[in-house]
């Protein structure tokens, strides 16, 4: 589907070169924008490793290994579902033994007589094997008999009724006791646990996944298993299940984040404009407090989430995402709200969300993302900084066309993805116009048909003009669109059609005086000319 298709009709490309003007002596450039961002760290050196088993170094494969084997023994004692609690304060043995005794010093207290004798302890001493074991350390010294033996007696019978209920109720709770021994024996199975809708060890799916962790963790077995255990903990605090089935409301802003279409390798890339942040009402609405900015967030996380679940997880297929960073009149520094969810939202991503990004392109970049770039530096790994691709507004379309096929990106970003005629599967023809030359371009035409053709020159500031010469030596050239200069500031597209009557050729004309070097895009479709 990524791969350029030939147009169906053959075309024969003509090139006239005019005389450019003389060189001018090369004058010292000033510091500008370009400048600044070729001092920054080398970007967009990132290529990303094969998902394939058999295409992993023997080290890459036994680090698996030991992983697939700390996670299978994690699911079998249930390590995954016990979220790590701060750990409770326990009481010493001895302190608990009081608490145990107070306890049965009450209940006893309750089950005696109102009126007590001396010669209780005598029968206690007759009883105690049957009586409750915590209360072995309440026997004391036995003082001398009382003389008022009915007193004694009385005692004795009442003491003996209490010890009797308490030896009937004696035998069940060991049987409760040993039930729960029981059960407790008994081995659970092992606990299944999903992520990204993939279940941990069931396939080979799952071997994708935790490549992600070890290539986070430059295949260090235990930090990956420890990154891994994190990530499933917070997605069960954050509530990601619930999470995908929660309405958020967020319709306003769907101009900020969205998918759209592929780049030249095929994965999916995400568009992120910062700019429509420029809108104080959406700002306002967005970010103007903790509870909006948490908002968004989980708005953010769950448009992260439901991306990933379309991605493949088989091994050697697509499982990370392109993201296209437009900073194009972004609020930049001077919002702190913007600034502070940002931050946040890059910290959790890096933390749970491990090699998802393919690459990461910021284009349109202004003078003050140098100083964003050091704020949120730190909070990046090495390998993450190696897949940033950054560009002024000047070089924004050139640097999206070399990652992204012009079929693919949107009109606004330099390509000629739209709604209309021509869809993402027209493959596009991309063509360079050198400085002060004129560059045609010919369709053959050999029957009858409706010729249909959009293009665009990047930055425009060229002449455009189309006809048709017929092959038959008695018939007139057509003028289908009188040459005119075109300007930046027009429509970026023009769209041309032409109903073909005999053979001949469709002759495209494109002038370029200026002394910059001009990306020309087109395309062509063919349909058959209703009958007259």
């Amino acid at each position: 589907m990524m791969a350029e298709e030939a147009p169906k009709n053959q075309e024969a490309v003509v090139v006239t070169h005019v005389p450019p003007p003389e060189a001018e002596e090369e004058k010292k450039q000033p510091v500008t924008l370009g400048t600044h961002l070729s001092k920054l760290p080398e970007s967009g050196t990132f290529k990303e490793e094969s998902t394939k088993l058999s295409d992993l170094p023997e080290t890459h494969n036994k680090a698996l290994q030991e992983l697939k084997s700390l996670v299978q023994e994690a699911l079998n004692n249930h390590q995954f579902s016990v979220p790590n609690q701060p750990k409770q304060q326990h009481k010493p043995e001895e302190a608990v033994t009081a608490e145990k005794e107070s306890e049965t010093k009450e209940e006893e207290k309750a089950s005696e007589p109102a009126t007590k004798t001396d010669n209780e302890d005598e029968v206690g001493e007759e009883v105690k094997e049957t009586a409750v074991v915590e209360v072995e350390e309440k026997v004391v010294a036995a003082p001398s008999i009382d003389d008022d033996g009915a007193k004694t007696v009385e005692a004795i019978e009442e003491t003996v009724v209490a010890v009797s209920v308490s030896t009937t109720e004696s035998p069940h709770p060991p049987a409760q006791k040993v039930c729960q021994e029981a059960k407790e024996d008994v081995p659970l199975p092992p606990e299944e646990v999903s992520i990204w809708g993939i279940p941990l060890l069931a396939d080979e799916r799952s071997d994708v996944i935790l490549l992600k962790f070890l290539r986070a963790r430059d295949f260090k077995v235990k930090d990956a298993f420890a990154m891994m255990k994190n990530t499933i903990r917070w997605r069960k605090e954050f509530g990601i299940d619930e999470l995908m089935e929660e309405n958020l409301d967020c319709d306003e802003l769907e101009k900020v984040v969205f998918m759209h279409g592929f780049d030249k390798e095929g994965h999916p890339v995400c568009y992120n404009i910062f700019g429509e942040f420029e809108n104080k009402e959406l700002y306002k609405k967005t970010f103007s407090d903790e509870e909006k900015r948490q908002r968004f967030l989980r708005w953010r996380i769950q448009f992260l989430e439901k991306s990933i679940r379309k991605l493949d997880f088989n091994p050697g297929a697509i499982s990370t995402i392109v993201q296209v960073n437009d900073l194009k009149n972004s609020p930049g520094l001077a919002k702190w709200e913007l600034r502070q969810a940002t931050k946040e939202a890059l910290q959790l991503l890096q933390d749970n969300y491990p090699e998802f990004v393919a690459k990461q392109v910021f284009i349109n970049v202004p003078w003050w993302y140098l100083a964003v770039n050091r704020m949120i530096s730190p909070f990046l790994t090495q390998r993450t900084k190696s897949k940033f691709v950054f560009a002024g507004p000047s070089k924004s379309a050139d640097t999206l066309l070399r990652y992204i096929s012009a079929e693919q990106l949107p009109v606004k970003y330099g390509g000629l993805s739209k709604e209309g005629e021509f869809g993402n599967s027209d493959a596009v023809t991309e063509i360079t116009v050198k400085p002060a030359t004129k560059h045609t371009v010919e369709f053959p035409v050999t029957e009858k048909c409706l010729l249909s053709w959009e293009l665009r020159v990047i930055g425009w500031e060229v002449s455009y003009g189309a006809e048709f010469v017929p092959s038959s030596e008695g018939s007139y050239t057509v003028i289908i669109q009188k040459a005119r200069k075109v300007s930046s500031s027009e429509e970026p597209v023009l769209c041309n059609s032409f109903k073909v009557g005999e053979a001949g050729n469709v002759v495209l004309t494109i002038d370029n005086p200026t002394s910059k070097k001009k990306k020309l895009l087109y395309r062509l479709k063919t349909k058959t000319s209703p009958s007259d």
